[in-house]
């Protein structure tokens, strides 16, 4: 069976002015994800970080009118600085996900990825979701993938290029 990729993935790329080291920093370290994580104005109150193949990745996230949605999944690929790998398809220890819970991602199974690519002015950034189903990359997109995780982006940027 082949998958076509345009049917099934939503990514974007850019070029930020921070390095490699402090944005793996963002992704791996729970009280440097959560300032940034859910584009404003939402909010990340929770957060666990495992960092090995088949370790939690967990989020909480509060909408504006105050509803919780829990994010649970695992790392698949870690590899430092350069690569972060997860998906919700999986729970910690690799176990099948039950995906009818109630979150965001309700119904939908994803793998996503994090590449950092050093470059002169900072790092070229790439997002990258692959679903499941052409239906879950339509609901993920109709969420605003590019709009959100490049909000996000950009809050991490502000959140790394803050005076300390």
């Amino acid at each position: 069976m082949t998958l076509d990729a345009d049917k099934l993935d939503l990514s974007f790329q850019r070029t930020v002015p921070v390095r490699p080291g402090d944005i793996w920093r963002c992704w791996t370290t729970p009280e440097h994800l959560m300032p940034w994580f859910t584009p404003a104005p939402w909010k990340t109150i929770a957060c666990e970080i495992d960092l090995r193949p088949g370790g939690i990745f967990s989020t909480i996230m509060l909408s504006p009118d105050g509803q919780q949605f829990p994010n649970l999944g695992c790392f698949l690929e870690i590899v430092p600085n350069r690569l972060l790998v997860w998906t919700n398809a999986l729970e910690p220890g690799f176990r099948p996900s039950a995906l009818m819970r109630e979150t965001p991602c309700e119904g939908f199974a994803f793998t996503a990825s994090i590449a950092l690519q050093p470059v002169d002015d900072g790092t070229r950034y790439t997002a990258m979701v692959k679903h499941s189903s052409e239906a879950g990359k339509l609901q993920h997109e109709a969420m605003g993938f590019e709009q959100g995780w490049g909000k996000a982006l950009e809050q991490m940027v502000a959140y790394i290029q803050m005076p300390l």
